[in-house]
C-alpha cells in the first residue's frame, strides 16, 4: 500500500504559524506510524532581504500564508488526521463532508518550481529609489550630506549621487546601503 500514489493537497493552516503547523503534521504522522502514506510536507518560502537601520538582513518569508502542501496518499484516517492536527483548519478544496481535491500536475510544478527558483533568486531585492529623488547619505565620508540621484546602476547595485560639497557639485558613486530615502 505504501507504494499507491501520491498526490500534492494543500492544508489550510492558522496564518503565521505554518512552520509549526508543519512540524505538528510531521510528529502526528510519524507517532501514529503512517509516515508511509506522506512523503513531504512543505511550507513555501521565499528569501526576503529588508534593510533595517542601514544593514541587510536575509529573511524566509512565507510565500503562501496559511497554507501547507502535503505530498501524501489521503487515505484511511490520514485526512482524519493532518485536520486533527493543532492550528490546521482544512484541506483547500474539500467540499462540506467531501473528500480534499488534489493539485493539478501543472500547480504543482508552478508551485513546486516557483520554490525553487525563490531558493535559488537570493538578493532579488527591488530598486527603491528613482533617478532625480533626494536622498540622504548615511554611511561613509559623506555620511549626513543630501544628494539627488543622476544614475542607478542595478547590477553592481549602486547610485550617482550628485552631492553639493563646499558649493560645488560632486558625483559620488554609493550602494544602497549607504543612503537612505527622505521623507
Amino acid at each position: 500500500m505504501a507504494d499507491s500514489v501520491k498526490k500534492w493537497y494543500v492544508v489550510r493552516a492558522i496564518g503565521g504559524q505554518e512552520n509549526k503547523v508543519k512540524t505538528y503534521i510531521e510528529n502526528e504522522v510519524a507517532r501514529l506510524g503512517l509516515s508511509d502514506y506522506v512523503d513531504q510536507v512543505l511550507v513555501p518560502t521565499e528569501k526576503v532581504i529588508q534593510i533595517r537601520n542601514g544593514k541587510k538582513i536575509n529573511k524566509e518569508r512565507v510565500y503562501f500564508p496559511g497554507y501547507i502542501m502535503v505530498e501524501a496518499n489521503l487515505s484511511g484516517e490520514l485526512p482524519h488526521v493532518i485536520k486533527s492536527v493543532t492550528g490546521v483548519i482544512g484541506f483547500l478544496g474539500e467540499t462540506k463532508g467531501g473528500d480534499p481535491v488534489p493539485l493539478r500536475k501543472s500547480e504543482v510544478n508552478r508551485m513546486l518550481g516557483k520554490v525553487d527558483e525563490l531558493a535559488v533568486q537570493n538578493e532579488n531585492v527591488a530598486i527603491p529609489y528613482v533617478i532625480g529623488e533626494t536622498v540622504k547619505v548615511i554611511d561613509g565620508p559623506f555620511n549626513g550630506f543630501d544628494g539627488t540621484i543622476e544614475k542607478i546602476n542595478e547590477e553592481k547595485r549602486k547610485l550617482e549621487v550628485m552631492v553639493k560639497i563646499f558649493g560645488r557639485k560632486t558625483p559620488l558613486e554609493l550602494s544602497y546601503m549607504q543612503v537612505e530615502k527622505i521623507s
